[in-house]
């Protein structure tokens, strides 16, 4: 049987399980989310490998792109990705990836970037199944009426994930004289 290496990672935000496999990060979740057994379930079963609970080189660099995030200093991670759901699923979370840092969308817009505007449901139910949470921006997704709206980890580290992201750096605050 193949293996994913696993390890748990205590953050500001919370508890984050890390995955990896074959080199990519497969999984970047919260560890107390209420789909947790499910969406470890499809990662398994995608992978046709079992969870063993070790350290990898790929899990060692996430570690410090995502702490490198939460602090501030990073927009973007340089990790690769292994996404495992169905093509629908990998097409919402293809599209979440454009969404810009310090920007938010709506399930209804990702739903026209998919080019199938009658699927906001689905994009929803696509946005929430995202097993790798942060580097895909499934928090990035607000509701149309402009609400928050789910959240894996919860709306309270939602929030605090869009107004980190919203915060200019210091620098481009400061008017220097011409």
């Amino acid at each position: 049987m193949k293996e994913i290496c696993i390890q748990y990672h205590k953050t500001k935000i919370g508890e984050l399980i890390l995955g990896s496999f074959a080199d990519k990060v497969c999984l970047l979740d919260f560890n107390h989310r209420k789909m947790r057994k499910a969406v470890d379930h499809r990662i398994k079963k995608g992978l046709n490998a079992d969870f063993i609970e070790k350290d990898s080189n790929i899990i060692q660099k996430t570690r410090i792109e995502l702490d490198e995030y939460i602090q501030g200093n990073r927009r973007e991670f340089d990790v690769p990705i292994q996404m495992v759901g169905s093509d629908f699923q990998k097409s919402v979370w293809n599209t979440l990836l454009k969404v810009p840092y310090g920007t938010t969308s709506t399930y209804l817009q990702l739903a026209k970037d998919i080019n199938n505007k009658t699927a906001t449901r689905a994009v929803a139910g696509a946005n929430g199944a995202n097993a790798i949470a942060i580097i895909i921006p499934c928090h990035r997704i607000i509701g149309s009426n402009g609400e928050l709206v789910g959240y894996a980890g919860g709306l309270t580290i939602k929030k605090r994930l869009l107004t980190l992201e919203q915060k200019k750096d210091y620098y481009t605050q400061i008017q220097l004289p011409i």
